[in-house]
């Protein structure tokens, strides 16, 4: 009996480890309905409710930075975009912080434009009842985007409305800020330009970021088709292997399901078939490029206020050296009249004529005419050789 209670605690103690090791977090299911709700998930009941690997939950984690990221796998569209973090299928989407405030108008535009093919649907009565499943997705696919899609043009379209604000945010606090610095150069305009230019970088990092997943995906035609889920489902449900119509997931390797799914593609699908997803990408890449030339323009217009300014201080600091070269040279000329009034400082008698007694005054006099020819030939000098302006 001891035994097994030191068994039954072993498995505890296993069992609560692994609970430790495992982080909940909070996502949102949202099913083509519109319909949802909040679970609290660890990455282990994702992978049951979802058949993607392990692997792939690795860019939601907070830890490790990872780009701007759309996969697409046999079942399911992987999302990591900013601060959207997303596992979209056939039949729901799964948002992560659904009570961020980032997220919130996320969850609503999903809530809100989701249930569109089941409402046509419900319009269109029982004609779509006598169909089999394989008629029904083609009778949506023809009529509109398929779920995954809409789901992928609302997260598009939030990231992009998302990274726009934030640039026009920016626009806002910049272009003032440096016409100020450009009127009054002080620490106070320096510091507060030198907090913009570098929110400016950071906002620039993550719209690149972006821009090149985008373009990454425009540019392969596979990848493309890996995010057609409802065709990919079309071809499980009338594949003669998948038996009676029903489709396993099998772990394998993913590089493996990949090239087959990407060659099933090929051989089943024409490559212009990608065609509809390639427009919905453009116009979201679009929008990413004129954000990006926004924050391009501010940037330039940033670089023309340094060079402005630098222009600014070297010529208040040519100013500073000309002033340095007129009390340096007045320095040495009284230098040269203070050591002559020095050595003549005592009354010095004239001997060979009775008729003067001291000659102070002519000492004076023509010292200081030494002087005044010494800075004005300096002057002359330096104004030759352009060290001082005109």
């Amino acid at each position: 009996m001891k035994r097994e209670e030191g068994l039954i605690v072993e498995v505890d103690t296993q069992e609560s480890l692994k609970k430790k090791t495992t982080i909940s977090r909070s996502w949102i299911l949202i099913d083509t309905n519109g319909e949802s709700k909040i679970l609290e998930m660890d990455k282990y009941d994702i992978m049951q409710r979802v058949p993607i690997y392990a692997r792939d939950l690795r860019i939601f984690e907070p830890l490790l930075s990872y780009p701007s990221t759309i996969l697409g796998r046999d079942k399911a569209i992987v999302l990591n975009l900013e601060h959207i973090k997303a596992i979209i299928t056939t039949e729901e989407v799964m948002l992560q912080d659904p009570l961020d405030d980032n997220v919130v108008p996320i969850v609503e535009e999903l809530q809100k434009r989701l249930p569109s093919v089941n409402l046509k649907s419900l319009v269109q009565g029982e004609d779509e009842d006598n169909l089999g499943p394989q008629n029904v997705l083609d009778t949506n696919e023809e009529n509109e985007f398929p779920f995954e899609f809409r789901a992928l043009e609302v997260a598009l379209e939030a990231i992009c409305s998302f990274l726009d604000t934030r640039t026009r945010e920016l626009e806002v606090a910049a272009y003032p800020a440096l016409d100020e610095l450009t009127s009054k150069i002080n620490s106070r305009n320096l510091d507060r330009v030198r907090k913009l230019k570098s929110a400016m970088t950071r906002l620039t990092s993550r719209v690149v970021k972006v821009r090149d997943e985008l373009e990454q995906l425009l540019d392969d035609d596979d990848d493309m088709s890996e995010l057609y889920l409802s065709r990919k489902l079309v071809d499980d449900v009338s594949s003669p292997s998948s038996g009676n119509g029903i489709h396993k997931w099998v772990p394998a390797s993913p590089t493996l399901g990949s090239k087959k799914s990407r060659a099933s593609a090929a051989t089943t699908h024409g490559g212009s078939d990608v065609e509809e997803l390639e427009m919905l990408l453009e116009a979201y890449f679009t929008q990413v490029e004129g954000t990006l030339n926004k924050l391009t323009t501010l940037r330039e217009y940033i670089d023309d206020t340094e060079d402005y300014i630098n222009i600014q201080l070297e010529h208040h600091r040519n100013q500073l050296i000309q002033l340095e070269l007129f009390l340096s040279t007045g320095t040495v000329c009284l230098s040269v009249y203070s050591l002559v009034a020095a050595m003549f400082g005592m009354n010095i008698p004239y001997p060979w004529n009775k008729g003067h007694g001291y000659i102070f005054k002519w000492v004076i006099i023509l010292t200081s005419i030494v002087s005044a020819s010494i800075f004005m030939s300096v002057m002359i000098y330096a104004r030759h050789k352009g060290l001082v302006g005109s």
